[in-house]
């Protein structure tokens, strides 16, 4: 780790529902309602949300370089985007990120990223936003990296990154299968869609559009999270999906000076979810801090 660089992300909310954005193949057109970390030590990304009742429940991972863990937090804003209410929701013993929201049977469900606690675990709002509950019943064939469920045809279908190798983590794209969201996901073989770090490691919501199903992916051959491909192919052949690269989206130049990177894209409605980065050198906080973590190693 790099401790003269550090990452700052920020969420940013468009007031245009995803399909206007990938017509628009730009986010240069667009105003965006900007949310950002309380702490300079710390920074929000991976939005995904949803509206209930006339509000919009934004959860984000939210990252402290004092623990160098992240966990998740919900935001409540209403329809102006104002924000209401901000806590943390969900926290383990491991880093936790990407925090995908969605209904299916009547219910709401999380799926965050946790590859370091070695499994994909799949979570029930008991008290929504604020309390969840891991559905010990999901199982998933391994610890997939930003899982992103489509239910498509009258299946369910996974588009996720493997935890192994290591370059697999940004350049690798998966797709399993199951009839039911709890699985069994390894009933039929597990695919590898693409190996291109150009656009594999998944970036948002699965959605369609003009008879297509886009998937947003990263783009990190420059730098992690650097821009957004969005992958398409026909939505009659998600079985056997033949991928082609359709946009690449990259963070608007009015967003100065968080230009070094876009690498969330998802669906709320009306709305689209982003995320952009900035890089700060020689943070003197980071750097204490860094310091001061080495010392107590000795």
């Amino acid at each position: 780790m790099d401790i003269l660089n550090t990452e700052i992300w920020r969420v940013g909310i468009i007031r245009a529902p995803i399909q206007d954005v990938l017509k628009a193949g730009t986010l240069e057109t667009f105003p965006i309602t900007w949310v950002e970390a309380d702490d300079s030590l710390c920074f929000i990304a991976d939005p995904f949300g949803l509206w209930q009742g006339g509000l919009l429940y934004l959860f984000v991972e939210a990252y402290d370089y004092r623990t160098r863990r992240g966990y998740i937090v919900a935001y409540v804003l209403d329809a102006e985007l104002n924000i209401l209410e901000h806590r943390p929701v969900l926290r383990e013993e491991w880093h936790l990120s990407y925090p995908v929201v969605f209904e299916a049977d009547g219910e709401i469900w999380m799926l965050p990223e946790a590859y370091k606690s070695g499994r994909l675990t799949l979570y029930r709002a008991i008290e929504f936003p604020w309390r969840w509950q891991a559905v010990p019943e999901f199982q998933f064939p391994e610890a997939a990296i930003d899982a992103s469920p489509l239910f498509h045809a009258g299946r369910w279908w996974m588009f996720y990154t493997p935890p192994t190798p290591k370059a697999a983590r940004t350049n690798t794209l998966k797709l399993a299968s199951a009839d039911h969201l709890f699985g069994p996901w390894d009933q039929q073989p597990i695919q590898t869609l693409r190996e291109d770090i150009h656009g594999s490691r998944m970036g948002g919501t699965p959605f369609l559009a003009n008879g297509k199903i886009f998937l947003p992916t990263q783009d990190c051959h420059e730098t992690y999270g650097g821009a957004l491909q969005l992958l398409s192919f026909p939505e009659e052949g998600i079985s056997q999906p033949d991928l082609s690269c359709s946009h690449r989206l990259t963070a608007p130049h009015h967003n100065a000076p968080y230009l070094q990177g876009l690498h969330t894209l998802s669906q709320a409605g009306s709305v689209t979810l982003v995320d952009t980065k900035r890089e700060l050198r020689g943070s003197p906080r980071r750097i204490l801090i860094e310091l001061s973590r080495l010392w107590h190693k000795k």
